[in-house]
């Protein structure tokens, strides 16, 4: 009798050890499928109208004396800008969509991410505005007549060059976003680590390229290939795949 009683207290205590040592199982770890897809959705039509955009206003105000043609082709310089917009809000956009899956791994990223995404979008909304410039600069030239023909192609060059700085400003911050975002790819592995090297790469060659654009070397936008073929791998791998289902911590990753 003794030892029956001595030993129920024994069996309860080293059965109720073994259920407190027994883990929890933890909840999993949110995907972000439709993040991913959202943002995967984003990369290619930003590609497609940025393209697009540009195509169109440089056919207008690549012209030698695109001044002069202008007024009939004010709508489709509009047009143009327009497409420029597109991108703009989707970098904004871009930025807000990867806050979330950031934050789970780095906030300082996640927020200097969403902020360089954000000052990207303002440059290309600037560049837009001073295309919407010529055309009330065209209509003003043509009232002017050959007297002051000079002063307002003088005016339009300004303007253009002004929408070059303003579109190689906005590839800096590009260039700086991408950097963070990739970083964080390849340490978190939310993709594979070699898109992760590969947007290192793409993207300091941006950032390195816009830099020489201002300073005055004409690269003809080829600093910008690397890193738009990765969007174009990313945004259909994103669309495809998603980010991985089993992303390491940014912090604790070697």
């Amino acid at each position: 009798m003794t030892t029956t009683t001595l030993e129920r207290p024994r069996n309860q205590t080293s059965v109720g050890t073994h259920q407190d040592r027994v883990p929890r199982a933890s909840a999993a770890a949110p995907t972000y499928r439709k993040t991913a897809t959202t943002v995967g959705v984003i990369y290619l039509m930003g590609m497609v109208f940025g393209i697009g955009g540009n195509i169109l206003v440089q056919s207008l105000l690549g012209a030698p004396d695109y001044l002069a043609a202008l007024g009939s082709n004010s709508i489709l310089l509009a047009i143009g800008a327009m497409l420029w917009l597109l991108p703009a809000a989707g970098d904004a956009a871009h930025g807000m969509l990867m806050f979330p899956v950031l934050n789970r791994h780095s906030q300082r990223i996640a927020v200097s991410y969403a902020g360089a995404r954000v000052i990207d979008a303002v440059f290309v909304a600037i560049m837009a505005l001073f295309i919407l410039f010529q055309t009330p600069l065209a209509s003003e030239y043509m009232k002017a007549g050959a007297a002051n023909a000079a002063f307002f192609q003088g005016l339009g060059s300004v303007f253009t060059q002004a929408q070059l700085y303003a579109y190689h400003f906005g590839m800096l911050t590009v260039g700086c976003a991408g950097l963070m975002l990739n970083y964080a790819f390849y340490r978190a592995r939310l993709l594979p680590r070699v898109l992760g090297m590969w947007g290192l790469v793409g993207y300091a060659v941006i950032l390195c390229g816009s830099v020489l654009e201002i300073m005055g070397f004409n690269l003809n936008l080829l600093h910008t290939l690397p890193a738009g073929l990765w969007e174009i791998f990313v945004g259909v791998w994103l669309i495809v795949k998603g980010f991985n289902a089993s992303p390491a911590s940014l912090e604790r990753t070697p």
